[in-house]
């Protein structure tokens, strides 16, 4: 097993990677649904790799949970 991303990540990376808008990805953090930033300064914020990367995970397999374990990808 990999050892997981210790890098941080600011808000465009993590936007980029999930595809939300910043409006939403603070709606799901309020909602405990999304990973908590990390405070790295007075003003400014990011998000550990690793738990961007688990939570886009987690959604993938909530989606093929749903749809019966099937993931709709060719292998």
């Amino acid at each position: 097993m990999d050892a997981p991303d210790r890098r941080l990540v600011r808000m465009k990376e993590v936007i980029s990677r999930t595809g939300l808008p910043r409006r939403s990805l603070y709606d799901l953090i309020s909602s405990g649904r999304f990973p908590r930033p990390v405070k790295i300064s007075g003003r400014c914020v990011a998000w550990p790799m690793a738990e961007v990367d688990a939570w886009i995970e987690s959604r993938i397999a909530e989606r093929d949970a749903a749809a019966g374990g099937r993931s709709g990808r060719a292998r």
